[in-house]
């Protein structure tokens, strides 16, 4: 499958720092806060139970994912919605922006603006997201044939090994599942979550082109309410050189 090149491990190393600042927080209460609709639970509520690992993981405090699941319940807390934009950007790679937010009014225009300051701008409903399918993505901390038989064996659409870790494809609803059969496997999972993976990639191989790709992805990821950014590009140069 497509859909990992720089960018996702750029995304994840800046995620590292974001969060080192507090920036993250804020994303990853917004997606506690709207999985928790669902149920507070989080051993009857499977997506609140991966959101609350990935804040883990982010060393988001306790006290802050109390107070994410305490927001269902507090009529005076201002309610998030859920919005998806699709754009295209430097190179005709297409984006898909995902928001969380209480003011879709203050939402909209900033990512609006982000990409037509960057050389993007926002598409038609559905003409970008046809290139693209919902899957569930999990990271884990293996490799080797034996992990990735393992990993198929728990329920895996596909695996694939990058850079010293396991990429793992699901059916977006077996997600959840999948994720608990590696775990009882004994193997380690970095983070599971459900993304756009692009059909097909836009292989990006002039580093001009490049760094506007990454800036305009960059900026996108910076807007608070943007929870994630996917894209179809398959950036395989440094826009250093």
């Amino acid at each position: 499958m497509s859909g990992h090149s720089k960018w996702s491990t750029i995304k994840r190393e800046k995620g590292a720092k974001d969060a080192k600042r507090g920036a993250v927080f804020t994303r990853i209460g917004n997606l506690i806060a709207i999985a928790a609709r669902s149920g507070t639970d989080p051993t009857m509520n499977s997506t609140l139970a991966m959101a609350i690992e990935t804040a883990k993981q982010a060393n988001m405090p306790a006290a802050n994912i109390q107070r994410a699941i305490d927001r269902v319940a507090d009529k005076n807390a201002a309610q998030l919605e859920e919005a998806t934009y699709e754009a295209m950007g430097p190179g005709g790679v297409a984006i898909i922006i995902e928001t969380a937010t209480d003011n879709k009014n203050r939402t909209f225009p900033d990512v609006r603006s982000a990409l037509t300051k960057n050389g993007g701008r926002i598409a038609d409903a559905g003409s970008v997201t046809f290139q693209f399918t919902r899957k569930g993505v999990i990271r884990v901390a293996a490799s080797g044939e034996d992990a990735l038989l393992t990993i198929l064996d728990a329920g895996a659409e596909d695996a694939t090994e990058e850079d010293g870790e396991i990429i793992v494809y699901t059916e977006q609803k077996e997600l959840a599942k999948v994720r608990q059969a590696i775990i009882d496997s004994g193997l380690s999972v970095q983070e599971a979550e459900l993304q756009y993976v692009p059909n097909g990639s836009v292989v990006i191989d002039d580093p001009e082109t490049a760094k506007k790709v990454f800036r305009i992805l960059d900026v996108l990821d910076d807007i608070d309410d943007v929870t994630n950014v996917h894209t179809n590009a398959d950036i395989v140069v440094d826009p250093a050189e």
